[in-house]
This record gives structure tokens, sequence and C-alpha cells, in this order.
């Protein structure tokens, strides 16, 4: 009887932290560049004794409920939302920007609004500074960033279109051991291998000027799993009340 108390705890334990995915997906339905979180289910197995009375008390597997893990859909590509703004840039593909933290560190970027620093260094609007380090003269008057990431500028002096610098994008293969941090930025472990190359090619996407990338959250979808997750918690409740029905019968039996 314990067994179906277990099942049915592992089962609502599961399921909310299936609900929670869902609501914060939701919540982050108009979030730039945000990615939503996938709920995966995987069956907990317990051994028992096959005969306890066996010489050699084999054991085998049963089931004991489920366990669930969230994995965000990294790769997984927004809708483009036209600004028409100079300073606004999004990823058309798998690939991502690199950032230079505080202390050096790379941070991984899908874009959004870029600013200039004090030093004149192109940045993100957290003030992180691009890994390819464009210097941006006082007196450009026309920033243009084409699709293959290379930075051109007009200045006021000179009519002239100068080459500034080349933004590159670097690739992943999957999520695993990536971490998400706040702003839209993400941290990699040093153990997960990045590629990098040139904005159109090996599959890494093109840069968009002028465009933010939204969140890859559907309503639909997610709606859809929301009133799959909640049928799914009802019934481990209903198993749960089932073994406490059955408990109180036991302790009621008199000899």
């Amino acid at each position: 009887m314990n067994g179906a108390f277990y099942v049915g705890a592992v089962g609502l334990e599961s399921q909310q932290q299936a609900l929670d995915t869902i609501a914060n997906n939701i919540a982050n339905l108009n979030t730039s560049t945000f990615k939503r979180s996938d709920v995966r289910f995987t069956e907990i197995m317990a051994s028992r004794l096959e005969d306890a009375i066996a010489p050699d008390l084999q054991q085998r597997t049963v089931p004991a409920g489920v366990m669930a893990d969230s994995e965000f859909m990294l790769l997984e590509q927004g809708d483009l939302r036209r600004t028409g703004r100079a300073l606004d840039i999004a990823v058309n593909g798998p690939g991502f920007i690199e950032l230079m933290g505080p202390s050096g560190q790379t941070f991984l970027w899908r874009g959004g609004t870029l600013k200039v620093t004090e030093e004149g260094l192109l940045a993100a609007s957290n003030n992180m500074p691009l890994r390819a380090m464009i210097n941006i003269p006082d007196n450009v008057t026309d920033l243009e960033i084409d699709n293959t990431g290379l930075v051109r500028a007009t200045t006021a002096d000179d009519l002239e279109v100068i080459e500034l610098g080349q933004i590159n994008l670097v690739g992943l293969k999957d999520s695993q051991g990536v971490q998400r941090l706040d702003g839209g930025l993400y941290m990699v472990s040093p153990d997960v291998r990045i590629s990098e190359a040139f904005p159109g090619e090996d599959g890494m996407g093109l840069i968009e000027q002028g465009a933010i990338e939204g969140s890859n959250v559907k309503l639909t979808e997610e709606m859809v799993q929301l009133t799959l997750v909640q049928r799914s918690f009802a019934a481990n409740a209903q198993v749960v009340q089932a073994a406490d029905q059955l408990m109180g019968i036991a302790n009621g039996l008199r000899r």
C-alpha cells in the first residue's frame, strides 16, 4: 500500500514541475529571444524480489512512477520582428553572438539592441562588448551590419563607407552543458565544444539588422500541454486518494 502512496506522490511532484515549466513559458510569451522549456518524462524503475523463498533470490525491476526533467529548447528559432532600427540585430538561424563579460568570460547572445559604450565599443544593452571588439568612431552618421556580419559605417568627415569589423557566430549541437541566465544570455560549461564560423557558413544562420527575435513559445501548444498535465495531475491525486481509502479500510478491519 505504501508503494501506491509513493507512486502517486512522485507523479504529483513530476506534474507540478511540468505545470511550473508551462507557466514560465506562457509568462515569457512576449520576451525577446526567450527559449521555451520542454518537459520530458522518464519512468522510474524499482527492484524487488521475484520470489522471496527462491534460493537464488532473483530480482526484477517494476515501474515505480515517473520523473520529470525540463530542457529548454535552445535551438528552436523564434519569429523575427522588424523594428527598422539600425542598432537592433537578430540571428536568423541556430548561431549565437559572443559577448565578453567583465572578467573576460564568454557569454552567448541571440541578439537584441546594441549600444556604443563610453570606450567606443559596440556592445549589447547590458554594456557587455561584442567579442569581436568593434570600435565605433564618434562621428559615425550611419551604421550598417550586413547578413554576413560585416560592420560598415559612414562618418561625417568622410562620405565613403568604411569597414569597422566582422561579427562571427558560434554554434552548439544541443543545450547540454548550457546555463540560461537573465537578459537573454547563456553560459557554456568548459567541457562543451563550440564551433565558430562566418554567418551563412556551416549552417550558423545569418545576422538580420533592424530586427529582434521573439520568443519561440507558441500559446496554443502550451495550452494543450497545460490541459494534459492538469488531467495527469488529477489522475495522480486520485491514486493517492484511492490508496488512502484502502488504507482506511485495512485499518478498520477487526479480527
